[in-house]
């Protein structure tokens, strides 16, 4: 496995694998890896030929009072464990080469980056396509593959590769969660263990959500009105947002009478948590 710091390094492996007819996978992180990450490089490798696995923690999705320099990273423990999946490459591109002295240029997927997340962490979505858009043109790989607990970004980086006429396919990789239902995250690590108790909270209201809509409650501001008591019910817990929503667009719904995304972002302690789910009526 390589490791390749430089972004010229990094063209310049990607220049030769591509004249060789290999197909390139990439999955972008900011590394701490977990189990979800893993998978998404397993998936990779299912995919192409090699794998490349960038490791950047991008300081312009994070806002003023974020956890951009909380965030944990510990690149000796990811580079063993992506070695062990049979990662070919990790990039670890520096942000003075991403974003050099008198940068200026960003992306925007202004309609999708709007709602969620994009509400409360304003600039979050700009940061993110433009870091992408950098790495496929970086690491020009075929496909690309993203986890699908961050659904909305998941949603923007597809449109942003179907607006520009970029030459990668976006794939999208199941939640991949603890035994108890938690989805994987590399901020759980900022969860104490009574906090841990309470952050499962997240998926059980995703699962009472699809009981109640399954016995025929199709009225979603009853049903967030439900999930939030049901979440406050816990512990530590703040609710930052519990939406329902077009899983395709993103607009709000007025009736469950289509699978909907149920979205939610829920402070535990000083974790902010997302997790989501399709709800089949």
């Amino acid at each position: 496995m390589r490791l390749i710091k430089e972004i010229s390094q990094m063209k310049t492996w990607r220049e030769n694998a591509r004249k060789n007819g290999i197909r390139i996978a990439l999955v972008p992180t900011m590394g701490y890896f977990h189990e979800g990450h893993l998978a998404l490089m397993k998936k990779a490798k299912t995919l192409a030929d090699k794998v490349v696995v960038s490791i950047f923690v991008n300081p312009i999705q994070f806002g003023p009072r974020e956890d951009f320099s909380s965030y944990p990273r510990d690149l000796e423990r990811d580079a063993a464990m992506a070695q062990e999946i049979g990662v070919d490459v990790i990039f670890t591109p520096e942000a003075r080469d991403m974003y050099p002295e008198g940068y200026q240029t960003y992306v925007e997927v202004t309609e999708l980056s709007k709602p969620l997340c994009g509400a409360r962490r304003p600039g979050h979505f700009k940061g993110v396509a433009t870091v992408c858009l950098k790495l496929f043109n970086i690491v020009r790989p075929h496909v690309a593959i993203f986890g699908l607990k961050d659904y909305q970004q998941f949603l923007v980086i597809k449109r942003l590769v179907k607006d520009l006429n970029l030459d990668v396919e976006i794939v999208g990789h199941p939640i991949v969660r603890e035994k108890d239902g938690l989805a994987m995250s590399s901020r759980n690590v900022y969860l104490s263990e009574e906090e841990r108790k309470s952050a499962v909270c997240l998926y059980k209201a995703l699962c009472l959500a699809k009981e109640k809509v399954k016995a025929g409650q199709r009225n979603p501001e009853a049903l967030q009105k439900e999930l939030e008591e049901f979440v406050l019910s816990h512990p530590y817990t703040k609710i930052d947002y519990i939406e329902f929503r077009d899983p395709e667009t993103l607009e709000e719904v007025k009736e469950i009478s289509k699978p909907t995304l149920l979205a939610l972002a829920v402070f535990v302690g000083k974790a902010r948590l997302i997790d989501n789910m399709i709800i089949e009526p």
